[in-house]
């Protein structure tokens, strides 16, 4: 690190859980966001901001108006232009020590599988089911960390998997597939600070799991409900039965 970096991520360092050695292993990892909307603005902006180093941000879709009263990464100017373009060009003002790699693109299985693989750790910021089971098992299979988060209405949940944990569930264990439709904002609304809520703990949750602080959300689903502001906390076991990763090695490294 030079004296710049020392500067910008002195509040950081001076944590006894974090000193010079993490913010290094912080600057040193890659993570991949998949969404760059709602979740994954704040997701990403706060991830840039701690001095992630590597930053891969996912999302075939442009900027809408409607888009701009929740979604930060993106300013009025964006409209039209696809996500991870503005998504980028923000995240490069805000901290330029970072390298950012937009793709555009609703990624394949068969992509998604060599993304993760690259990964240290996966931020699902998706919207969908599908995206959401495909991410899941693209983890698994690579056993590589993953921070689920969802929002809708005024109500959302975050949530950590950790494969290559034998007592982790996955995504599958909580959910079945086409357990039931998908809810969007799109259909059912969001109040702006609940995606900036999750998408905040989410960020916190990245940056536990790659430091190895205190205990990340593994086997537990935290729920927020921003109406009557309650947090809850539901314990998750891991389902023997489930077809991701009820019969996963866990005796050594993929």
């Amino acid at each position: 690190m030079d004296d710049q970096q020392l500067l910008r991520y002195s509040r950081q360092i001076m944590l006894p859980q974090v000193g010079f050695e993490g913010q290094q292993r912080l600057l040193d990892a890659h993570v991949l966001i998949i969404g760059a909307g709602g979740l994954g603005s704040p997701v990403a902006i706060y991830l840039a901001s701690a001095g992630i180093g590597h930053i891969t941000i996912a999302d075939d879709d442009e900027v809408d108006l409607s888009n701009l009263q929740r979604q930060i990464l993106h300013h009025s100017k964006d409209i039209g232009r696809p996500k991870v373009d503005s998504a980028q060009d923000t995240l490069a003002e805000l901290n330029p020590d970072i390298h950012v790699t937009p793709l555009h693109t609703r990624v394949s299985d068969e992509q998604l599988d060599g993304l993760v693989r690259q990964a240290d750790l996966v931020i699902d910021a998706s919207d969908n089911f599908s995206t959401r089971f495909a991410i899941n098992e693209a983890c698994v299979a690579n056993r590589t960390a993953l921070v689920s988060g969802a929002a809708i209405r005024m109500e959302g949940q975050v949530s950590v998997y950790l494969p290559q944990r034998a007592d982790s569930p996955c995504y599958r264990c909580l959910y079945k597939e086409a357990e039931e439709p998908d809810q969007t904002c799109t259909d059912n609304g969001v109040l702006a600070p609940i995606v900036g809520v999750i998408g905040s703990v989410q960020a916190l949750e990245a940056i536990k799991v790659l430091l190895d602080l205190g205990e990340p959300l593994c086997g537990r689903l935290l729920i927020f409900d921003g109406l009557y502001h309650e947090w809850r906390s539901l314990k998750l076991n891991r389902d023997p039965a489930c077809p991701v990763c009820g019969h996963r090695d866990t005796s050594a490294p993929a």
